[in-house]
């Protein structure tokens, strides 16, 4: 594929794949690490990579914690209805963010909870940035995503039906790499007080 719009729109559907084998695999751990190893490929070969040229020919992995399964959340989640956030998307304009559920489960081992946005747009999407006392120091200081259902980042259910939140798949935005790209990062309200040892960690 050739062009950006077929680029893209093959960097989703890879992605999204990604996601979708993850969901399948038992084994939490083993799912990560292939999650991890597929991202990787894309990171070095795909035109979408967020990395440029000169990181792209020195690139030897992306580094992340070890993981940890105290990490791995089944969570409920309540409605919520709160103020929509805008943020700057950069060539995409204005982002709108609009609050819609807040997790129930996390607080106990992370000092709070998180909101959980619905992307305002054509088709829209779950939206799920946050920030964490490691933020700025071992990890990336706009923050991370957990989930971004526009692009297949998506870990699913468990089987009582709530949701999966699992810190360890953590991921740097694109602009953690590169000014190229302009990303929204995580509003107030999704800044953890507790650190959170797992996921991405900052680029080198």
């Amino acid at each position: 594929m050739t062009g950006l719009p077929l680029d893209l729109w093959d960097w989703r559907r890879r992605v999204a794949a990604l996601y979708a084998e993850v969901r399948e695999v038992g084994d939490a751990e083993a799912a990560w690490r292939n999650w991890r190893a597929g991202r990787d490929l894309l990171f070095e070969d795909h035109p979408q990579s967020p990395l440029d040229a000169a990181a792209r020919s020195a690139f030897s992995g992306i580094r992340y914690f070890e993981y940890h399964p105290s990490y791995r959340f089944h969570v409920a989640l309540d409605p919520f209805d709160g103020a929509p956030e805008r943020l700057d998307g950069g060539g995409d304009g204005a982002v709108s963010l609009i609050p819609f559920a807040m997790t129930r489960g996390l607080s106990e081992r992370l000092g709070g909870e998180l909101t959980l946005y619905w992307i305002d747009g054509y088709g829209g999407g779950a939206f799920v940035p946050f920030r964490d006392a490691t933020s700025g120091g071992k990890t990336y200081g706009g923050g991370r995503y957990l989930l971004d259902t526009v692009k297949g980042a998506d870990l699913g259910c468990a089987a009582d039906g709530q949701t999966v939140l699992d810190f360890n798949f953590a991921y740097n935005p694109s602009c953690a790499y590169s000014g190229r790209w302009v990303c929204p990062l995580a509003p107030p309200a999704n800044h953890l007080p507790e650190a959170v040892e797992a996921g991405e960690l900052a680029p080198p």
